[in-house]
């Protein structure tokens, strides 16, 4: 398990900030939203779902990107389940994480009791499976056995947080994406945009969400 939960402030914009990396875990204009542009929209979902697509993720943060897409799952009508894998070095302690979703309305409630303190966190339901890889995914994600149709990068700024957004990070994501897989990121980093090339992706900047002019997006050959 990872050494310790993160630290979070509350501000006066009512968003939660991690202490560690001084960065929010949301937009400030509207976390939902953003999830719907940024990673939703940027791998082409809910068109592309279907029985035990599957879904990665760096960074699982307060869950609200799970939230949403389990709603987008729902909405669409898709039979079978949903398989969304998370790596989390810093989880959010339970009562952090249900203060920071419950300014969302029409959210499904699936994480309400899920707590991330355990070796091995998963939660399932009838239509989905979510696991969260404690630790750092520099030594989880290379022994990881899974392969992604859908990639979420989505940790804090490359500029904060340079560790998550490594060439030999992001070469992992691309050995762990299935053929014709997307990734996207809210980020427009020319350093990231180039380790996902050399991952294997064809890459395109795309116009960003709320204050973000750009953001990027994926496909794996």
């Amino acid at each position: 398990m990872t050494d310790q939960c993160e630290k979070v402030e509350w501000r006066d914009s009512g968003v939660p900030v991690s202490t560690r990396f001084d960065d929010p875990y949301y937009s400030l204009d509207d976390g939902v939203a953003e999830t719907q542009h940024v990673f939703l929209q940027g791998n082409a979902l809910p068109a592309r779902f279907r029985d035990g697509f599957h879904v990665a993720e760096l960074g699982f943060g307060t869950g609200l990107n799970f939230l949403v897409t389990l709603a987008a799952w729902r909405a669409a009508g898709i039979a079978g389940r949903l398989q969304f894998t998370s790596f989390e070095a810093y989880p959010m302690p339970l009562a952090d994480r249900a203060r920071a979703l419950a300014v969302f309305d029409g959210l499904p409630d699936d994480l309400r009791d899920m707590a991330l303190d355990g070796p091995a966190p998963q939660l399932a339901g009838a239509d989905f499976e979510l696991r969260v890889i404690p630790g750092d995914a520099r030594d989880t994600l290379p022994r990881w056995g899974g392969h992604a149709d859908a990639w979420y990068l989505d940790g804090f700024s490359p500029a904060k947080n340079p560790e998550l957004w490594q060439a030999d990070l992001l070469a992992q994501v691309g050995t762990h994406t299935v053929p014709g897989g997307t990734c996207a990121t809210y980020t427009a980093a020319g350093f990231v945009r180039r380790g996902l090339e050399d991952a294997g992706f064809t890459i395109e900047r795309t116009p960003g969400f709320g204050r973000k002019r750009h953001m990027t997006r994926g496909v794996r050959a």
